[in-house]
């Protein structure tokens, strides 16, 4: 598996030229784009089979016998590194069920490239590639993104970058920090910083080039104060629940500490008076 630039030449890697120069065979997304590419860095091409988002389950099994026979094989996709958000995840499953070899070769990735540019955290992240165009499957991806702690990475392409923005602030609200990256590694790159409604007013006016759009995680609840945990107690006592079972309960939906919440609970009436410990 082999990464390819995402706009500048230079960003692949010297392994990954030397891969693409021995290999029997190369599988690709667009055998006219990575015949252009190969051209670039002065590669005799292999035979390039095309091995797109169509024909990737059909093209599985020939690949496999190829592989079992002895044949080295590359798979590429047209910019970045394959099996995100493009093609090759059916087809290294399918490698990794029949008990073959897969080898990564790391290189360029526009999701990363946005990730560590955009100025927001890092540590845990998720990318949802190119969201759905519409009806409730959009709906549900938005509403994901907005509720996850986590920074979110979206593809987009240029002519509907603003449409998902004002989508995403109807979701996360205006003052969601983001940030716009487009034309990564390019002449023009350029990554914009700010909340997701001046987003959606700084390119009013349309713009161009590949995009990704990077939202920050959804800030962390205001914890509860000791009058809203007894009331929750109160309520699951009510309710017939044991004093430990309260306990969880109210743990689970205030994020309160287990100790805190259970001193808490002393003061609480409970018809199953359990009051060992947690």
């Amino acid at each position: 598996m082999v990464s390819t630039p995402i706009g500048n030449m230079a960003d692949i890697s010297r392994r990954g030229i030397d891969v693409l120069g021995i290999v029997d065979a190369i599988a690709c997304e667009d055998t006219r784009r990575t015949g252009k590419l190969l051209s670039l860095l002065g590669i005799a091409p292999p035979k390039l089979i095309r091995v797109d988002a169509h024909t990737e389950g059909d093209k599985a099994a020939v690949l496999i016998e190829r592989l079992a026979a002895g044949d080295r094989i590359a798979l590429v996709s047209d910019a970045g590194t394959p099996a995100v958000s493009d093609p090759g995840a059916r087809l290294v499953s399918a490698c990794v069920d029949a008990g073959i070899r897969v080898v990564a070769i790391p290189g360029a990735s526009a999701a990363l490239a946005a990730l560590v540019s955009s100025g927001l955290p890092t540590d845990r992240f998720a990318v949802y590639g190119f969201l759905p165009r519409k009806g409730t499957d959009r709906q549900r991806a938005l509403e994901e993104i907005a509720s996850k702690g986590l920074t979110s990475i979206v593809y987009e392409s240029p002519n509907r970058t603003r449409a998902t923005l004002i989508d995403l602030v109807s979701v996360c609200g205006p003052d969601r920090h983001a940030a716009v990256a487009r034309e990564l590694t390019k002449l023009h790159e350029e990554v914009v910083r700010a909340p997701l409604v001046e987003l959606v007013e700084r390119f009013a006016g349309g713009l161009k080039g590949e995009v990704v759009i990077v939202v920050g995680p959804a800030p962390k609840p205001a914890a509860a104060s000791d009058d809203e945990i007894e009331v929750e107690l109160v309520n699951s006592a009510a309710a017939g629940m044991s004093r430990r079972s309260a306990v969880d309960a109210a743990v689970e939906t205030t994020g309160a500490t287990k100790r805190r919440v259970y001193d808490i609970a002393l003061a609480v009436e409970f018809s199953n008076d359990d009051r060992s410990a947690p």
